[in-house]
């Protein structure tokens, strides 16, 4: 039964059905925006700053670890919290509150206890937030245009992580130097700006459509209410996941690579710009991979994004193998990622959208996002421990093979994904 609610008859979009530009669409561009370059301020100073306290290099990785797996599992509880009592808006303004101010709380650490309760504090407005946003802005467009406002969307997000390391190192370079530590807890408190300008966005924005609350769903029996051809597509973006390893080991790859031609500061210099290269495709990919995915099977164009993320990790692997230290090749690498991403971020909030009704659509996202969130726990895990054990080659070798087997499950399992009408589905 649950499988027949999510499809209907393909019928031409009219013009009304042709807006996509609204002020929902506009104001979580706008959010995304503030709340990505606050964030990403203080992750470019992050790593510098555990420097000065004498923190190891290794507690950063147990931080984003612990930080990503309970992001995760809160994604569970939220998506299916909201389609029980019927509206989602206020749980987001508070995710976004909560993003926004609590790494802030690391202008008073002086060692590494304080950052993670920041980074986990952050991490819980992350999760409950994520699915919910996408839910709504899934419902704020009819279905023949749900690309552009999701590569709009995208795009405002990829912007702000461009934005927000840029000024981060900026403002290292011009605050006043009294000892090491003092720019580092300066920028995390005026992350505080984009940081609460981001959820007073979201609240004075974004309007959303109440539902009757539903007290009797139950936890569990949301999830064995999910149709099956999405269940099934979730099967090929877990696998996937498996592999799908952070891109931060990019930066650590080109800088391993570069320092024997380089120096180690130099290397660093030209990492950082390669990510900035990365993160400007991403941003440059989006809205066009999301109009495109207006036109064609989303499906296949999901599954053609995952291949690139194949070739990415192959042709990393390639660059160990012939110690290829060439920036120009590195630079196609951080690019091919940055693609891969563009289209990941857009289909993977997309597809459910097409495949599940909009009572369920809170519970159905907040479970992607806690497939991918354990599939990025697992995949970098999986990376980093052949990086140390065997050889950087092998992990990025290793990552693709099982990414490959994602991407070819994907196609395998093919979900019916039709153009509805936005008529008592949508």
């Amino acid at each position: 039964m649950a499988d027949h609610r999510a499809e209907t008859i393909t019928t031409l979009p009219t013009a009304d059905e042709r807006r996509w530009i609204n002020r929902n669409v506009v104001g979580m561009a706008i959010t995304s925006f503030l709340s990505d370059a606050g964030h990403e301020m203080v992750t470019a100073v992050l790593p510098g700053f555990l420097g000065t306290l004498g923190v190891a290099a290794a507690a950063l990785g147990w931080i984003e670890g612990v930080s990503d797996a309970s992001s995760s599992f809160v994604k569970l509880g939220a998506g299916w919290y909201s389609d029980r009592i019927g509206h989602r808006k206020a749980i987001v303004s508070l995710g976004y509150f909560l993003t926004g101010t609590a790494l802030a709380l690391f202008a008073a650490a002086v060692s590494w206890p304080l950052i993670l309760v920041g980074r986990l504090i952050s991490w819980f407005g992350r999760g409950i937030r994520s699915p919910l946003r996408d839910a709504i802005l899934a419902e704020s467009v009819a279905p023949a245009v749900r690309g552009k406002a999701f590569g709009l969307h995208r795009a405002g997000d990829t912007v702000g992580a461009i934005v927000g390391p840029l000024t981060g190192v900026w403002l290292l370079s011009v605050l006043p130097h009294s000892n090491p530590a003092t720019p580092s807890r300066a920028v995390f408190l005026l992350s505080l700006i984009p940081g609460l300008a981001s959820g007073l966005a979201f609240v004075s924005l974004v309007q959303e459509k109440r539902r009757p609350a539903n007290p009797q769903l139950r936890f569990w029996g949301a999830f064995r209410e999910l149709p099956k051809p999405y269940l099934r597509f979730l099967r090929g973006v877990g696998v996937f996941g498996l592999g799908d390893f952070s891109h931060t080991l990019l930066i650590l790859a080109a800088t391993q690579l570069l320092t024997p031609t380089y120096g180690p500061v130099r290397a660093a210099e030209i990492a950082a710009l390669l990510y900035v290269v990365h993160n400007a495709v991403y941003a440059a990919a989006s809205f066009p991979i999301g109009a495109l995915a207006d036109r064609i099977d989303k499906r296949r164009l999901l599954a053609s994004g995952y291949f690139v993320a194949v070739v990415t990790a192959t042709l990393m692997a390639a660059a160990f193998v012939l110690r290829d230290s060439n920036p120009l090749h590195l630079g196609i690498v951080f690019a091919l990622g940055g693609v891969h991403l563009a289209v990941q971020d857009a289909l993977e909030g997309l597809i459910p959208a097409d495949l599940v009704p909009v009572p369920s659509r809170g519970t159905a996202y907040g479970l992607i996002g806690t497939v991918n969130g354990i599939g990025d726990f697992a995949a970098s895990a999986l990376v980093g421990s052949l990086w140390t054990a065997v050889s950087p080659a092998s992990a990025f070798g290793c990552a693709a093979a099982v990414m490959l087997g994602g991407a070819l499950l994907l196609i395998a399992n093919r979900p019916r994904v039709r153009k509805e009408a936005q008529r008592g589905v949508a």
